[in-house]
């Protein structure tokens, strides 16, 4: 699953971790991404210390087989993470699928957890390079689910993206206890709080957020990456 940040993500994680047929994995690439580039996240130091810093064992392990002899391995992936030089032959195994969200409301959740991001951080355009390449050798577009459906009908979107996988769906994937997981990311006490509260799927969305002047621009260059992607969506794009 490849999304950017304040994707719905980690609740999508937890969905399919509660299937109890599913391994899952949180940002495998994060720790190497931030040793590799040198940029600054919150909990930076902890992060490197608690996971993989080499990329291509990371690469390995992701090509499976699935942890605990589990029968499905959900892989959640951030975008930005995919670095040049990371070896991404491990995709070619899997069945990628691109999880997006309306740009207002990333850059309205991100800016509460770390001020000031760049079009870098939110991970548009590298969502729509990593869609591009996995077109080119599928023979055709890859599967694209938006949040926005999610949340609006939980059970019938997550139903369609299951039959799409080929999976059974269950209803387990649709709550899941609060609180902590054992699958958490070391960053986790930083930006889990709503979801470590949560037990399922949060309420439709309402309207887009009213964002200052700086983060409209930011919105603006990354909508053209969104809308591009929604196109192949299930259902149209929120205006």
């Amino acid at each position: 699953m490849w999304s950017g940040p304040r994707n719905l993500s980690t609740a999508m994680m937890y969905a399919f971790a509660a299937r109890g047929d599913c391994a899952v994995w949180d940002e495998p690439f994060y720790a190497a991404y931030l040793k590799a580039t040198g940029i600054d996240h919150p909990m930076r130091d902890a992060i490197i210390a608690a996971h993989d810093t080499d990329a291509g064992r990371v690469s390995a392990a992701c090509a499976g087989p699935a942890p605990g002899g589990k029968p499905l391995f959900y892989q959640k992936h951030m975008t930005l993470h995919m670095i040049d030089g990371f070896d991404r032959s491990f995709m070619r195994d899997c069945v990628n699928v691109f999880l997006i969200r309306h740009p207002a409301r990333v850059v309205a959740s991100y800016a509460q957890k770390r001020e000031g991001p760049a079009l870098a951080d939110i991970g548009f355009v590298q969502q729509a390079e990593l869609f591009d390449e996995v077109a080119d050798w599928l023979g055709q577009a890859p599967i694209v689910i938006d949040s926005h459906d999610i949340r609006a009908d939980p059970k019938t979107s997550l139903g369609a993206l299951c039959a799409v996988l080929g999976v059974p769906f269950t209803d387990r994937m649709l709550s899941w206890p609060a609180g902590p997981k054992s699958f958490d990311g070391a960053w986790a006490p930083h930006w889990y709080n709503a979801v470590h509260a949560s037990t399922g799927f949060g309420a439709p969305e309402g309207p887009l957020p009213d964002l200052p002047s700086e983060y409209r621009r930011l919105v603006d260059a990354a909508l053209p990456f969104y809308e591009r992607l929604a196109r192949f969506g299930a259902q149209e794009a929120e205006g």
